[in-house]
């Protein structure tokens, strides 16, 4: 089911907006025309899960405010 996947997914990127950008951008690169959108998101967030796309997505630097 995929909100397990995407709970197992949050462990690596605990921000869900990132996670939905990375995930995004992941699919985006896997996926093949001859299979459904729904299969390659799946992939995914199975790869994020192993750490496999965590990368794809490079966090910004953190500016405090004075």
């Amino acid at each position: 089911m995929r909100s397990e996947q995407v709970y197992r997914a949050l462990v690596n990127i605990p921000n869900r907006f990132s996670l939905c950008q990375t995930t995004a951008r992941a699919t985006r690169r896997l996926h093949v025309l001859s299979t459904r959108t729904e299969d390659t998101t799946n992939l995914a967030l199975d790869g994020i899960s192993a750490g496999k796309y965590v990368d794809v997505l490079p966090l910004p630097d953190v500016i405090l405010a004075k």
